[in-house]
Formats: C-alpha cells, structure tokens, sequence
C-alpha cells in the first residue's frame, strides 16, 4: 500500500491470533471458520475499538487536546476503551451516555466510573438527534474552562477511525499467507460501521480477495450501505483524495437484529453457550453474538456452500455478558 499512514498510537496488544474453531465447523458441516481474535487487544481494554483509538486519540493529540469527549450506549465498549485509555495518556475524558443509569453500575459503566471519566446521561429518545448540539456545548464548556476537547463519535467510527481497520489487514495479509488460506469472507458485527468501512478499504488496499460481510446489530441494510460509504467517502477527502474507492463491495446482513440494539434473542444467548462450552470462545449478547449467530445460520441455510474458509472477527465485548447476566443464566 502506498498511502502512508497517520499518527498512530501503540496502545492495542498487536498482531492478534487467527485461531481456527475446528470442533465448530465439523459440527456444521460448512466452510472452516477462522475467528480473528481482536478479543485479545488487550485484557479491560479488549475489543475492536482500541485499534481505532490509536489513530483518533494521536490526531487529538496532535491537536494539542487535554480532554476527550465521546458517546454511546450505557454499556458502550467503545465509551469503556475510551475512558481507560484516557486514564493511561494522562488525558480527561467526558463520556456523554445514551439511557438511564441504575444506582449501582455493571459491566462497561462500572468500568467508566474505575477509570475517572465524567459520565453524563442523556434519555434515549431524541439522543442521536442532540448529540452534535451536545458536542459542541461540552467543548465550548471546556474551552471556557481552559482546556482543549477532542470529540470522538460513536464507536470512532469515521475517516480517522477507519484506518484502524484498514491497518487490521495488513496483519490479516500476514495471516492467510501463514496459514495457506485464501478465504473468501470476512464476517464482522456492524454497529457504527467503522470497522467494516475499515475491512472493506484494506481488502482493496492490500489486496485480500474476500468479501467483507457486515451483520448489522442495530440499523438495517440501507443505513449501513450509506454509513460505510460516507465514513470512506470521508476517510477519502482527508487522506487520499485520488484513490478509488471499493463502494461496490459493502455487503450488510440485516436478518439478525433481533428486537433492538443491545436486545438479544433466546437463540443468540444459545449460541453464545454454545461457542463458549465447544471451543472456550466467549462471545458478548450485543455484537459478536448476534453476527456469530447470523453467520451460522447462514451457513446451516446453505449461504456459504462450497465456501473452504471464512474469518470471523471477534470484536470483544465480554463486559457486556454482565448486565444481561439473568437472561444468559435463564438460557443455560
């Protein structure tokens, strides 16, 4: 790839393993899957977020910002990252949440508080529509106060964030060369897109000949077509306004929503016991078990037939397991 990279941060415990589940794909009788283990980025700062946090934090602090401000669900992985991260650079971080906090928080949220970060909640309805009027009162809070603040949107989903994933291929390059695969689908959860607007411009960068198939955990299709293509349309316009982009190649899944962000089905819950008593993999109720859970009922519904690999990536997530404790317990 000839475009150079951007200020990037060491943050995220890189390469991460590409592990076959081989007990799982016998049992389905399909392609082998290989699930790309961005669980492991690190231990409280596990998941796919860390790896677009190196780049959007170095930008803000190539900025000269003291203060982070972000978004996102109560139980946001991509909020919890944030605030960890913000803890170990020295840098303030005010998280602006979507929902009503209980007394005692659980999961990310609690996690939130350990770090230091300032968390205030806003009423789900009417919150995307508020967030940029929120973003910029919240700045202009902090620059009154005598701080620099860096807004980061959801999930870091937007043209700095993307190279996060587009980085990802690179090692994904390294890994099938390894492994002697060619596989002819990457599989990820979509929830802000970043990552799979990520996936979709390294294939083409890198050259990987696979398609890159988002489930969507939140939005249908169409959303997550136009979300993809804006976040490259814009990754585009900053860093490299002459290269073509892969438009024709966003694939999204949107069978497998279920009732709702963050609302799992009783069979999402079986697979997710399911993955964790055969191979030891855990997966989390709110992404990576939902498209777990797509993927393979795809491949039981004869998607994939005569496909001889696909890689799953595993975003992380496993604070997320703890709120929704009762119904993964009703579900064993």
């Amino acid at each position: 790839m000839d475009i150079p990279y951007p200020p990037r941060l060491s943050l995220a415990r890189l390469p991460t393993p590409l592990e076959p589940l081989d007990r799982l794909s016998e049992s389905l009788n399909g392609p082998r899957i290989w699930v790309k283990r961005d669980d492991l980025t690190g231990s409280h700062l596990s998941g796919n977020k860390i790896r677009k946090l190196e780049f959007v934090i170095a930008r803000a602090k190539q900025e000269g910002c003291d203060t982070l401000i972000t978004c996102g669900g109560l139980q946001s992985n991509h909020c919890r990252a944030t605030a960890l991260l913000g803890a170990q650079l020295g840098l303030k971080v005010h998280l602006l949440l979507r929902g009503e906090t209980s007394d005692v928080p659980d999961g990310n949220l609690l996690l939130d508080y350990l770090a230091g970060a300032e968390v205030t909640c806003y009423p789900a309805r009417g919150y995307s529509a508020r967030l940029p009027a929120l973003a910029q009162h919240w700045q202009a809070h902090y620059r009154e106060a005598g701080r620099k603040a860096f807004f980061i949107p959801i999930g870091a989903s937007d043209a700095t964030g993307t190279w996060g994933y587009l980085a990802c291929c690179e090692e994904l390059q390294h890994d099938f060369q390894v492994h002697n695969i060619n596989p002819a689908y990457i599989i990820c959860a979509s929830g802000s897109g970043g990552t799979q607007a990520g996936l979709t411009l390294g294939c083409a960068l890198y050259g990987l000949h696979s398609q890159v198939l988002g489930f969507a955990v939140c939005d249908d299709e169409a959303y997550f077509q136009a979300k993809v293509r804006e976040d490259l349309q814009a990754w585009k316009r900053r860093y490299a306004p002459e290269q073509l982009l892969p438009l024709e190649s966003i694939a999204v899944n949107d069978h497998y929503i279920g009732p709702g962000y963050a609302k799992a089905t009783p069979e999402v819950f079986n697979t997710i016991k399911w993955v964790a008593s055969t191979e030891g993999l855990v997966l989390d109720p709110v992404y990576s078990g939902k498209a777990f859970h797509g993927m393979i009922e795809e491949i039981r519904q004869g998607r994939f037939d005569g496909v001889e690999d696909i890689v799953f990536v595993h975003t992380g997530g496993i604070y997320g397991l703890f709120p929704q404790r009762e119904e993964i317990f009703r579900s064993l």
